[in-house]
């Protein structure tokens, strides 16, 4: 009987028991995944601020590479805008459109920690902006660097100045006369040099000049060489500052040894003296 009622009782609260059991499973199942995802969400959380922290090393690198550039850019703008002046070009630059006057070729100028982080559309202006800057500038000092070619600049021959640029008394007549050139004494032979880099227009006799050379310079320039004993270039030839054209003489309307040598700047006859450099 006692067994019984105990059997009994076990069976009446049976689905107590089970209902208990049940619900302690889905609590444990329950934590176990929240745990799971827990641990899941924190290896992600931790994937992502690395990702984020990866991230914001490429920017800080990128943003280095942005102000280096800039920095680059300015310096090469300043350099520009130098190299313009010794082309002789007063604006080499032009103004980028939407972009302040900072912004263009010519300004030079460093990038300080403080500035701004420089942006990058801005950036390719400049430098677009720059590279037209530098073709302009370069044909500026390739046409400077054929004026200066061109430009008489030196002795034709070593030796004594007789005679002078201007009114004189003619050695043979002695007449006044305008005596256009400079009489530079010199040993018969001795070699007589092109000023400048030019294109022999003439070779020949001509006159009371005797043997004379005659050499177009460029840019309006142009010399003559006359009394010359020997001629050594012929015409059309190209000849470079230095080289020799002809040897010491005294053909023609001479009364001794020497060159008669003559400038011209378009088509006006100038004193030689002034463009002497040596």
């Amino acid at each position: 009987m006692h067994r019984r009622s105990i059997l009994d009782r076990v069976r009446s609260r049976s689905p107590w028991l089970l209902l208990s059991v049940l619900m302690v499973t889905v609590f444990a199942t329950f934590s176990t995944l929240r745990f799971a995802a827990l641990q899941g969400g924190a290896e992600e959380l931790q994937a992502l601020q690395r990702e984020n922290q990866r991230l914001r090393e490429v920017n800080r690198s990128f943003e280095r590479s942005l102000q280096g550039l800039q920095t680059r850019l300015a310096e090469q703008e300043s350099r520009t805008n130098e190299l313009a002046i010794v082309a002789g070009i007063e604006h080499a630059s032009q103004k980028v459109e939407g972009a302040d006057a900072s912004n263009q070729a010519g300004v030079g100028g460093t990038w300080s920690p403080h500035d701004q982080t420089p942006d990058l559309p801005d950036l390719e202006n400049r430098a677009r902006t720059l590279a037209d800057s530098l073709e302009t500038v370069s044909r500026g000092l390739t046409q400077r660097e054929l004026r200066i070619s061109a430009r008489p600049a030196l002795a034709p021959v070593r030796g004594v100045i007789t005679s002078g640029y201007g009114e004189r008394s003619d050695p043979i007549t002695g007449g006044r006369g305008f005596h256009r050139g400079l009489d530079i004494s010199a040993p018969p032979g001795n070699q007589v040099f092109a000023t400048a880099d030019g294109i022999v227009t003439r070779a020949g006799r001509n006159g009371n000049f005797g043997m004379t050379v005659y050499v177009a310079h460029g840019f309006g320039y142009s010399t003559r060489y006359a009394h010359l004993s020997t001629i050594l270039v012929k015409p059309g030839a190209r000849v470079k500052r230095g080289e020799v054209v002809g040897e010491v003489g005294r053909s023609g309307r001479a009364t001794g040894y020497h060159v008669h040598y003559e400038v011209y700047d378009d088509g006006r006859s100038q004193n030689p003296l002034s463009y002497l450099l040596d």
